[in-house]
């Protein structure tokens, strides 16, 4: 079997929103057979980039598995949708960045797993700036 690769496009090809805004979009796999999979998973969360530890949250979840008997079928693209929280918002700092991103992580059946993120930004908050002198 080849490497199976996912796509993952949002609605209105947007990459900035504002909270309470509805993130919609769907995925495709490819370069899969249906009984390769083992599971789907699809998360909207954000994390921390930068000096300290690392902050990472889920904001919407959903896993489809064959072990439970949830049809997977990679031909067909999934939808998702969720509206976003007030807070955090993106933030790129010069110490600490805040990345919001929709993940798709693919199981496959021989233990191998594929992962995928888009990031988006939530709100308007500015890049921080070094003035150069």
């Amino acid at each position: 079997m080849s490497s199976a690769s996912i796509d993952i496009r949002f609605d209105g090809r947007k990459v900035r929103y504002e909270p309470g805004d509805m993130l919609s979009g769907e995925f495709v796999i490819r370069d899969v057979r249906r009984d390769e999979i083992r599971a789907v998973e699809l998360s909207v969360l954000w994390y921390t980039d930068g000096k300290g530890d690392q902050d990472l949250h889920v904001h919407h979840f959903r896993r489809w598995s064959s072990e439970q008997g949830d049809w997977i079928d990679p031909r067909r693209p999934v939808r998702f949708e969720t509206e976003l929280p007030a807070s955090p918002l993106s933030y790129d700092g010069l110490i600490v960045r805040v990345q919001w991103c929709v993940r798709v992580r693919l199981f496959l059946t021989d233990g191998r797993d594929e992962l995928v993120e888009v990031p988006f930004r939530l709100g308007g908050v500015a890049r921080a700036r070094v003035k150069v002198r």
